[in-house]
C-alpha cells in the first residue's frame, strides 16, 4: 500500500464554497504541507492541473529541493505540450531529484477551459491524440530515436540524450472512465486511477480494466483519489463533514453544478451522479460522502468516521486491488498530521526512516514536569467521562 497527499495549488481553507477560512497558497504554505508530508511518511503527493492551479511542473521544481523522500505526482498534458519536450521535461527532472517524478497523464475534460489553452478537439479525439503522445514520449524514454507519424502528431528523428533514473521512465499514472480513456490506459500506464466510487463500482472498472490489459499482453496496477475526514469519533467525523459545506448555498451548488454539465468527462459526469447536486442524501456507500462534490470538480468524495471505519473502508479498496491512496483534506497542513496521526497506525503503514530517527506513530509528546516520559494510554472521547 501506498498513502499520498496532496498539494492544493488551486486554494485551500476550513470551508467550501465560501471565503470564510480560507487561505491564501502561497509558495511557503506549499512548502509546509510538502515538508510535512514528507516528514510524517506519505510516500509522495499529487500537484492538480488546469487554469485554476499553480503550474504543476514550476511547483514540484520548487519542492524537490526542500524535501527528502517524497515523490511528486505531475501532469503530463496531451496537445497542450508537445511529447519531445514533455519527455524531455521528464527526464531532467527525475534526474535531478533522483528518481522522485511520477507522470500523471491528464487529457482534460472541460472543453472550454481546454480551448481556452488551444485545444480544440472533441473526447475522442483527445484520447486518440493521447495515444499518439504516449507512444512517442515512451518510446523515446527508452532510448529509441523516433519517426511517428499520426493523424495529430508528427515527430521526426525525435530523441532524448539525457537518460531517467527510473528505468524504463518515471511511472504512468492515468484515470479515466469512457471506453476511449480504458483503451489507452490498457495500451500504455503502470498505474490506473479512479475517483472515489463506491467499491461495487471500483471493482467493475477494475475488472474491465484487468481484461483490457490482459488482451494486450499487460498488468495494471490501481490507484484511488479520495478526501479524508477522520476524527477520534465517528460523531466528531461527520460533524466536520457537515461543517466544510456549512456556508454552502443552493445557489452556489447549481453554479457549480452547471459548470460540470457542459464537461465532457465520463468521470466527472460519475462524480455528479452520486449526489445529484442534492445535499440531502451524500452518505452514498457507508462512510464513502459525495459532499465535497456540490462544489468541487474531479474528485468529490471522502471518508468519513473514526479510525478503524476509515482503515476498513481502505481495506476493503485494497482487497479489490487498489494500492495507492491519493488522499486529502481541509484544510491539508492540519489534515496530513490528523490522517498521519489517528490513520496511520491502524494500516499498519509507515515508511522506513533512517536508523536512530524516531517514529511519529509513537511520539512522547511533551515531557512531563520536565522528567517523566508520558506513559502510552489511549483514551477516546466516548470513554472519558
Amino acid at each position: 500500500m501506498e498513502l499520498f497527499w496532496f498539494i492544493p495549488t488551486h486554494g485551500d481553507g476550513r470551508f467550501l464554497g465560501t471565503r470564510e477560512g480560507a487561505r491564501a497558497v502561497t509558495y511557503h504554505y506549499c512548502k509546509q504541507i510538502a515538508q510535512a508530508a514528507d516528514e510524517l511518511g506519505f510516500a509522495g503527493v499529487l500537484l492538480p492541473t488546469g487554469k485554476s492551479c499553480e503550474d504543476a511542473w514550476v511547483v514540484a521544481s520548487s519542492l524537490i529541493p526542500v524535501t527528502e523522500k517524497l515523490k511528486f505526482l505531475v501532469a503530463a498534458r496531451p496537445g497542450l505540450m508537445l511529447p519531445t519536450t514533455a519527455a524531455r521535461m521528464a527526464a531532467t527532472l527525475d534526474r535531478f531529484s533522483k528518481g522522485r517524478l511520477l507522470i500523471n497523464v491528464v487529457t482534460g475534460g472541460d472543453p472550454v477551459e481546454l480551448e481556452g489553452d488551444g485545444l480544440f478537439l472533441g473526447h475522442d479525439e483527445r484520447y486518440e491524440l493521447t495515444d499518439e503522445f504516449l507512444t512517442i514520449w515512451r518510446k523515446e524514454l527508452e532510448g529509441e530515436e523516433v519517426d511517428y507519424t499520426g493523424n495529430y502528431l508528427k515527430v521526426k528523428g525525435g530523441t532524448v540524450l539525457y537518460p531517467t533514473i527510473q528505468k524504463p521512465y518515471p511511472p504512468l499514472y492515468f484515470g479515466g472512465s469512457s471506453d476511449a480513456a480504458m483503451e489507452v490506459a490498457a495500451d500504455h500506464v503502470d498505474v490506473y486511477l479512479t475517483w472515489g466510487e463506491p467499491p461495487d463500482q471500483v471493482e467493475r472498472k477494475i475488472n474491465r480494466m484487468r481484461e483490457l490489459a490482459a488482451k494486450r499482453g499487460r498488468t495494471l496496477r490501481f490507484g484511488i483519489r479520495l478526501h479524508v475526514i477522520v476524527r477520534p469519533t465517528e460523531t466528531e467525523a461527520w460533524q466536520a463533514a457537515d461543517a466544510l459545506i456549512a456556508h454552502l448555498d443552493e445557489e452556489t451548488i447549481a453554479s457549480a453544478q452547471k459548470i460540470f454539465a457542459r464537461m465532457d468527462s465520463v468521470g466527472q459526469k460519475r462524480m455528479s451522479e452520486l449526489h445529484k447536486g442534492d445535499r440531502s442524501s451524500l452518505e452514498i456507500s457507508p462512510n464513502l460522502w459525495a459532499g465535497i462534490g456540490l462544489v468541487r470538480g474531479g474528485a468529490g468524495t471522502a471518508l468519513v468516521g473514526n479510525p478503524d471505519q476509515v482503515a476498513a473502508r481502505i481495506r476493503e479498496y485494497e482487497e479489490l486491488g487498489i494500492e495507492t491512496f491519493i488522499l486529502s483534506g481541509y484544510p491539508h497542513l492540519e489534515e496530513a498530521y490528523r490522517t498521519a496521526e489517528l490513520l496511520f497506525p491502524k494500516l499498519q503503514y509507515s515508511r522506513d526512516r533512517e536508523s536512530g530517527e524516531r517514529s511519529f506513530i509513537s511520539p512522547f509528546g511533551e515531557i512531563i514536569a520536565n522528567n517523566n516520559i508520558p506513559a502510552h494510554v489511549v483514551k477516546t472521547a466516548a470513554t472519558v467521562k
